[in-house]
This record gives structure tokens, C-alpha cells and sequence, in this order.
């Protein structure tokens, strides 16, 4: 399976010829991603994960293109886009399913919290093909598998860098590569990558760069 970052937390997978796209947001570079895509995976509301009108243009092109996503987030998008209604797909916690030939399971319910006074909405994180886990906007362990490719979330306004070290310990994915890192400078993601590095390096899981555009096989 090959997978390639874009900016902030949009992820390519590309599989036997299928395409699979995580959260093509307002800071990614969603027409590149977005380009073939079978099925597309939004872990919700938040417009740094869903650009709605980009997301919306592409269903409306493709017409067999599928997309997940928190109830939410699939009624707005259903509004936007009303003949691509019945591709549009409510994903809830502790769902198993099929996407563009991927096997996924869904794990969390609900975004971290930002602030007490900001309202907490909606977040599914996605585990693809027994391999690849991406948590969306939250630090949820997934429960009963064995994580292979862990998507970290290296920076955001509801975090801080023991969360992020914790998060990858807990999970101990043998491969670790970075997302949702749109907000920080260069010193900034060397500072916190370096931790990470370090840190889950004693948990047995290897962290890797990956620059907007960067692919691996996984």
C-alpha cells in the first residue's frame, strides 16, 4: 500500500489500483488529492479535515466516488450535494466496512477538547486494512488491534507535546508518520519531532518525517 501526506492531516493510500483519501481540508492541497479517489474518509466538521466545497466538487465529478463521515458532516455535505446523497455514508464508533476495496474500522466518537467553552463535536478515527490508523482531531487509543502505521498528531490548539509522546507510546505502532502539523515552523516541528523520535524509539516504534507530497510504502 502506498501512502502519501499532504499538507496538514490529508493522507493518500493507494492500493491494487484503488484510491483512498483522509480529510482533504482547507489546508491540503485537495484537487491532488482528491484526483481518482474511489472513496474519501472525513474524521469531521472541522475545516482544516473537510474543505467543503472541494469535497463537494469531487463527488459531484466522480460519479462513483463514496465518502464516510460523521452524521454531521455527511447531512451537510448531503445538502451541498444532493445527487451524490446515496454515496454519502454515516460512519459512528465501532463500525466495520468497506471503502474502494479497504477494509475499515472505526474507533472514538468525539474531537479533544479545545476549550470548555468551545463545543466538542464529532470525531471518528479510521483504521484502515489492518495497518493504517488515522485518529482525526483526538488522541483515542484504538482497542483490540495491533496498529502497524500510526498517523500522529503532531501539533494543534487542543494538544500538547506529552499527549502527542503518550499517544504514540500507547499505541506502539512499529511505524509512526507525522499529520495535522499545517500550524508549526520548521523549529517547531523539529523540537517536537525530535521527542517523539526519542521517545518512541524506547516504545519500539519508528517515527518518520513526511513532507507534504512524500510517499512510502506500508
Amino acid at each position: 500500500m502506498l501512502l502519501t501526506k499532504f499538507t496538514h492531516a490529508c493522507v493518500r493510500l493507494e492500493k491494487d489500483g484503488r484510491v483512498l483519501v483522509f480529510d482533504p481540508g482547507n489546508f491540503s492541497e485537495t484537487d491532488q488529492a482528491l484526483a481518482g479517489a474511489d472513496a474519501v474518509l472525513i474524521t469531521h466538521e472541522h475545516a482544516d479535515h473537510v474543505d467543503v466545497d472541494a469535497v463537494t466538487a469531487a463527488l459531484e465529478a466522480a460519479t462513483a466516488q463514496q465518502l464516510f463521515a460523521p452524521a454531521g458532516v455527511a447531512a451537510q455535505l448531503r445538502d451541498k450535494a444532493p445527487g451524490a446523497g446515496p454515496r454519502i455514508h454515516t460512519v459512528a464508533p465501532g463500525e466495520d466496512f468497506e471503502a474502494a476495496g479497504f477494509s475499515i474500522r472505526s474507533f472514538g466518537g468525539q474531537h479533544a477538547l479545545i476549550h470548555p467553552q468551545i463545543p466538542v463535536v464529532a470525531n471518528i478515527g479510521y483504521f484502515v486494512d489492518s495497518n493504517v490508523y488515522h485518529p482525526g482531531d483526538s488522541f483515542t487509543v484504538p482497542d483490540g488491534v495491533d496498529v502497524r502505521t500510526l498517523l500522529v498528531p503532531i501539533h494543534a490548539p487542543w494538544s500538547k507535546v506529552g499527549e502527542v509522546i503518550d499517544f504514540v507510546i500507547g499505541v506502539r505502532a512499529p511505524k509512526a508518520f507525522p499529520i495535522h502539523d499545517a500550524l508549526l515552523n520548521e523549529s517547531g516541528r523539529r523540537l517536537v519531532e525530535g521527542h517523539v523520535t526519542q521517545f518512541g524509539a524506547k516504545y519500539g516504534t519508528e517515527y518518520r518525517h513526511l513532507s507534504s507530497g512524500d510517499s512510502v510504502e506500508v
